[in-house]
């Protein structure tokens, strides 16, 4: 069983080859990666499958799984999942491809290692902003070596920034937020993993998506917990089941802050 140590030492790794393949695969192509749509409606770029097939290359060379990559099959990503309980990688090789296409300087390579489906070490990093985030269970969590949270939050619902995306929750509970925010101001940035780590890192105070898989947060939840923070998936269950569900998740950077959130939430649902 590895030590904390070790696994942190791992994430560092981790790091250091996340930021050579975002330097070789992805920058290259910011402003220059025209959008091709998938079968599910989103969207990806030649950006995504070079990095993506670069990373399926060179992670298990640091450690032993298969890799889980967002471009690939429902059914190639079932597989991999059953195949992977002893270790397996789970990436996003460009979380917020839209604001990567469109030239918006917003998202993120997501990439967590997973020991009996639960994330053990990770990196989420925003190669225009030069920010990786990254984390070990057990070891806590950085930001470019500095350890997270970087400022101390509001203690109260009333004051918190949050970070919302209104596209996939309920009208009822839209209107609610809209009409009636519980919160002092809403943010909304494309990129969900860097949304979890924002919240990580004090930038917001709580978080609400109601539609995110497997490869959004795999790497931001183990990051916002190894800061102090507290997550669920909204309706109560886990998050970590699978790649074919699509869960709302609710977090804040803080357990007591993240009880009122969550209280909130439940009542005006």
């Amino acid at each position: 069983m590895p030590t904390a140590a070790q696994r942190l030492a791992r994430a560092r790794a981790l790091e250091s080859l996340v930021r050579e393949i975002a330097r070789d695969e992805i920058l290259p192509r910011y402003l220059k990666s025209a959008r091709n749509r998938k079968a599910d409606g989103s969207f990806f770029t030649e950006a995504d499958l070079e990095s993506q097939r670069r990373f399926s290359e060179a992670l298990p060379q640091l450690m032993p799984g298969p890799v889980l990559g967002e471009e690939m099959s429902a059914e190639e990503q079932a597989r991999l999942w059953s195949e992977g309980r002893r270790g397996l990688w789970c990436i996003d090789p460009i979380d917020g491809t839209t604001n990567f296409a469109n030239g918006i300087p917003f998202f993120a390579v997501s990439i967590a290692y997973l020991v009996d489906y639960e994330p053990r070490f990770g990196v989420v990093y925003n190669p225009i902003a030069d920010e990786s985030f990254y984390a070990a269970k057990g070891a806590g969590a950085f930001l470019n070596g500095s350890e997270l949270p970087l400022r101390s939050g509001t203690l109260r619902l009333k004051d918190a920034v949050a970070g919302v995306d209104f596209k996939r929750i309920s009208n009822h509970l839209g209107d609610e937020l809209a009409v009636r925010p519980p919160y002092y101001s809403q943010r909304n940035f494309g990129s969900s993993a860097l949304e979890w780590c924002f919240v990580a890192a004090g930038r917001l105070d709580v978080y609400l998506h109601g539609g995110q898989m497997l490869w959004d947060y795999a790497a931001g939840h183990l990051i916002l917990q190894e800061s102090g923070g507290e997550a669920m998936a909204l309706d109560g269950g886990t998050l970590m089941a699978g790649p074919a569900v699509k869960r709302g998740v609710v977090a804040a950077a803080s357990p007591a802050l993240f009880n009122e959130w969550r209280t909130w939430l439940q009542a005006h649902s």
